[in-house]
């Protein structure tokens, strides 16, 4: 079997691709390199199922050339549609950023796979499709939606696009909406924020808004499992899944004290005032897996386990000692 991987360098995709070449499929990767890198594929250049283009996905003359570069592979079986603006304070600031990067990378996945006659898509969505609902159980019935953030605005846009595109040509569309994953290759998040913040100066952490914010978070490796999981199970031609823990999340005043204790015991953490982040942030989630739970799904991680182990995890990848300052 022979997949394409869009976003295919970046931190998510790290973990995909190595599970994907142990089942012996044929991958390949493109990626723009804003976050990503090619140091993130495992093993590249040493296995010849595992083959990678540098390709702006948003354009979609770029996008043609580097699927055409590879025709040699045959058919594309299916498309795993990772490719995304992560930085959502960055796409409040200018919306245009996930404009291109969240819903045009998925127009012109879709526009690709079409021409190509590929008919798979798994694509990864997002818990900020569902706004800001406070403590209802965000189910995949839950409506109506109003995402309060770019991101969560185009990534919504983006499912809407995928199951008109079902109705056209897709044979296939599972749509995986994430909660906050956490582990390594980091490139962005409050763990990897917390973590270089305290080595800069480990005396004392900011941490923006009241630290009240409670939010389900799911390792990478368990979130992995999850996706190859549905994929494998999942029987509709189009469905949608929440992914995520099974608990009901962490605050940031504990992820603050956790990474603190880690990385600068005795530091002095200071809060900010409200219960967000930046605009667009949504304070509080509870999701429910509970469709996730009756393919059999149980992750190895709670909320806190993850949390723990991705800031073990961080602290390994930032390296260096208390004092070293990195942008």
């Amino acid at each position: 079997m022979t997949v394409l991987i869009t976003g295919g360098a970046g931190f998510i995709a790290a973990t995909l691709v190595q599970r994907l070449l142990d089942r012996g499929e044929v991958v390949l990767a493109i990626d723009n390199l804003c976050r990503g890198s090619v140091a993130n594929l495992p093993s590249f250049g040493k296995r010849s199922q595992l083959l990678f283009a540098k390709a702006d996905l948003a354009d979609l003359a770029a996008f043609r050339s580097a699927i055409a570069a590879h025709r040699h592979l045959g058919r594309i079986d299916a498309v795993w549609h990772l490719a995304a603006n992560s930085d959502i304070p960055a796409g409040i600031a200018d919306a245009s950023l996930d404009l291109r990067d969240t819903f045009m990378t998925t127009y012109n996945t879709l526009r690709v796979m079409e021409e190509n006659g590929i008919r798979k898509l798994l694509f990864a969505s997002s818990s900020a499709i569902y706004g800001d609902l406070g403590e209802t159980a965000l189910s995949e019935e839950t409506g109506p939606l109003f995402p309060i953030s770019n991101y969560g605005a185009m990534k919504l846009a983006s499912e809407a696009a995928i199951t008109a595109a079902a109705e056209k040509f897709l044979d296939r569309a599972l749509i995986f909406r994430f909660p906050n994953v956490v582990g390594v290759p980091a490139t962005h998040g409050v763990i990897l924020d917390f973590v270089r913040r305290l080595r800069c100066q480990p005396d004392r952490l900011d941490v923006f808004g009241n630290g009240t914010q409670r939010k389900s978070y799911l390792h990478v490796s368990d979130l992995v499992d999850a996706v190859l999981l549905v994929a494998s199970h999942a029987s509709r031609k189009v469905d949608v899944f929440n992914i995520g823990p099974v608990d009901d999340g962490i605050t940031v005043r504990q992820i603050a004290t956790e990474t603190v204790a880690a990385a600068a015991p005795g530091a002095t953490v200071s809060f900010g005032s409200g219960n967000k982040g930046w605009i667009g942030d949504v304070p509080s989630f509870r999701y429910s897996v509970a469709k996730l739970k009756e393919l059999g799904w149980q992750p190895r991680l709670d909320s806190v386990g993850a949390v723990r182990r991705a800031i073990a995890e961080i602290m390994r990848q930032e390296g260096g000692a208390a004092g070293d300052c990195r942008e």
